[in-house]
């Protein structure tokens, strides 16, 4: 498509990459965070732990709060693919929109139970009540996994004959089911859940890291943190691990990406593995260069040959300096998340509790946004690598536009929106943490009892 048909392509580039972008976050939420809550008020009942119960009724309304935007950000997402990207929709809906639909069920399912979980306080036995929250848990992971598929494809369509789309531009021989299950969605899919429960873990235990700071440092926000944190920390090694599983993918199924994130320009045996450093001018200056790392980490191999960028034409590229700039942070990040989660267990392993200097907290505090930005740069580099194509290899992102006026004002009106909804959601949830926590329990003393000893 000449972008003279569509100028305003990057204005929907910018609706789509702000919508996902707010997104993201509030859905890594509704993916780790009820099993936080279910962990807490599994605890208060097996132990008769009140602060344990007091945490789950406090995120629950968390929970339904955040259910409630998410749902409101997924629903313009969902709209903007068919809105904004048309010729992607109309192309390859019959291949891909499967994943769609079932994640539609998916979050149905989390819909009823949240419901159910939280008008089910003090009016099912407490055992009962637990059950529902799992549910959630399970909805909440398929949710993110479906639609991650889809994303998936489009990393690597299948489900068609690509060949003959390519030859002729008909999409024939349509397999759903195969195009779910892509190549890409395994390490795909794997990286994404687990970086949803990193981000609900290390943000939750900000908060009470935080308070922790400020003096409070009572059995509730101790166990609040130690919670959240444990659960981030266990989940971190894990998670590099699979990014290492996700390299060698690359390496294997889209070496022009792997090229744009290590800034490796020529094809090469031995390539080098270089850290830090910016892309400049068509190389990487002021990094520090690993001999044959690169060959390693992504063939496992220190001589195996990496592909370079020059294979392919430069209107094929992606744009490297803010491919391989977002991938770098990506990788520091998730590495001083991993030092932390080191620290603690180190710390928790010896001695049975949290390190004492407030240096410690302060980490924790600035751990939780880090991990949403490491979400985000992850999800920069995955999409940003993919360009210059909307489904790779098979449709480029200009053919995929729509050819509609003012995507421009369309997007400066979704920036208001979504300021709103961000200035909404912080006011609610502050309000939420400035109430007294002897609301979290039934209110007289015998129905607590019950409660706590059932």
């Amino acid at each position: 498509m000449d972008l003279a048909v569509q100028p305003d392509l990057w204005a929907a580039r910018q609706q789509m990459a702000l919508s996902l972008g707010w997104h993201i976050v509030i859905a890594c939420f509704g993916v780790g965070f009820p099993a936080l809550i279910v962990l807490a008020e599994w605890l208060g009942i097996r132990r008769g732990d009140a602060d344990a119960l007091r945490l789950a009724r406090r995120w629950s309304k968390v929970l339904a709060v955040l259910f409630a935007v998410g749902a409101v950000s997924g629903t313009i997402l969902s709209f903007e693919l068919g809105i904004l990207w048309p010729g992607l929709m109309r192309t390859f809906g019959d291949v891909w929109g499967l994943p769609f639909a079932i994640e539609a069920i998916a979050f149905f399912v989390e819909a009823i139970f949240v419901g159910l979980y939280l008008y089910g306080w003090d009016r099912m036995p407490p055992k009962v009540h637990l059950w529902t929250g799992v549910p959630i848990v399970i909805a909440g992971v398929a949710s993110a996994w479906f639609v991650v598929t889809a994303n998936a494809w489009m990393n690597q369509p299948r489900g068609f004959d690509v060949e003959g789309y390519i030859a002729t531009g008909l999409v024939t021989d349509v397999d759903p089911w195969a195009a779910m299950f892509n190549p890409a969605t395994p390490p795909q899919t794997t990286h994404m859940v687990l970086a949803a429960f990193m981000v609900a873990g290390f943000g939750t235990a900000a908060v009470y890291a935080a308070a922790m700071l400020r003096g409070r440092t009572d059995r509730y926000h101790r166990l609040g943190f130690l919670l959240a944190f444990g659960m981030a920390a266990v989940i971190t090694p894990v998670q590099i691990t699979v990014g290492d599983w996700a390299a060698r993918f690359l390496a294997d199924n889209q070496p022009i990406k792997l090229a744009a994130l290590e800034g490796l320009n020529e094809t090469q045996r031995g390539a080098p593995l270089t850290i830090g450093g910016v892309y400049v001018d068509g190389e990487v200056r002021y990094g520090i260069k690993v001999p044959n790392g690169l060959s390693l980490l992504a063939h496992h191999d220190p001589n195996a040959e990496v592909i370079g960028l020059e294979e392919v034409r430069p209107a094929d590229r992606p744009p490297v300096a803010i491919v391989r700039a977002a991938f770098q942070l990506m990788v520091a990040i998730g590495t001083g998340l991993l030092a932390l989660g080191a620290w603690f267990g180190l710390v928790w392993w010896r001695r049975r509790r949290l390190p004492k200097t407030r240096w410690f907290l302060r980490a924790a505090v600035l751990a939780g946004p880090l991990a949403a930005v490491a979400l985000e740069a992850g999800w920069v580099a995955t999409e940003v690598g993919r360009q210059p194509w909307i489904a790779y290899g098979v449709m480029r992102v200009e053919d995929a536009v729509t050819t509609a006026p003012g995507i421009r004002l369309g997007y400066y009106a979704l920036i208001g929106v979504y300021t709103l909804m961000t200035i909404g959601t912080v006011f609610v949830l502050r309000r939420l943490a400035a109430m007294p926590h002897d609301d979290e329990l039934p209110p007289d003393d015998a129905s607590r009892e019950a409660f706590v000893a059932a």
